[in-house]
């Protein structure tokens, strides 16, 4: 019975949260109608979810969010060196594929989305098979190095998140 009330008790309060950050007023009224919404779009969702992924470790989820923060800090001041002090001539963009060893579709999305988020460096596409991630990169003298820093930093991590 719980279960059909909260399928996804996570979201949840992620949707409730979510709510009052937006709103960025809290009162009784938007509390209210924060949870209201948060318990109902869940269970009208919940048909599109049959099999919810399954994370392993907590402290794992926490590292790896410390890690990407902190990657998306570090690369904002390096896209920033790249843009001020780098002549297009000396810039080298590259287009790199990152063979996945992520079989879970939730993981591949994480990682996808991370190295998104990251500036300088934006997913474009997944092979049809989904064995690998097409990623552009604004400057990557190493193209090979940028593919082994992705897969040690996020893909080592998601594996042991997700599968």
């Amino acid at each position: 019975m719980l279960r059909k009330i909260l399928p996804h008790p996570f979201l949840t309060l992620t949707l409730i949260v979510v709510w009052q950050m937006l709103v960025n007023k809290l009162t009784l009224g938007n509390l209210l109608l924060g949870t209201v919404l948060a318990l109902i779009i869940p269970v009208i969702t919940s048909p599109y979810w049959p099999n919810r992924p399954h994370l392993r470790s907590w402290p794992r989820i926490v590292e790896y969010v410390l890690v990407a923060l902190w990657d998306i800090c570090v690369a904002n001041v390096q896209v920033a060196f790249v843009i001020l002090f780098k002549t297009n001539a000396n810039t080298r963009p590259a287009w790199i594929s990152i063979p996945l060893d992520l079989r879970t579709p939730e993981a591949i999305t994480v990682l996808a989305g991370t190295i998104t988020m990251t500036p300088g460096t934006i997913s474009s596409d997944v092979s049809a098979d989904g064995r690998s991630l097409l990623v552009h990169c604004l400057d990557a003298p190493d193209p090979d190095a940028v593919r082994d820093q992705i897969k040690a930093r996020y893909e080592r991590r998601l594996k042991e998140i997700f599968e």
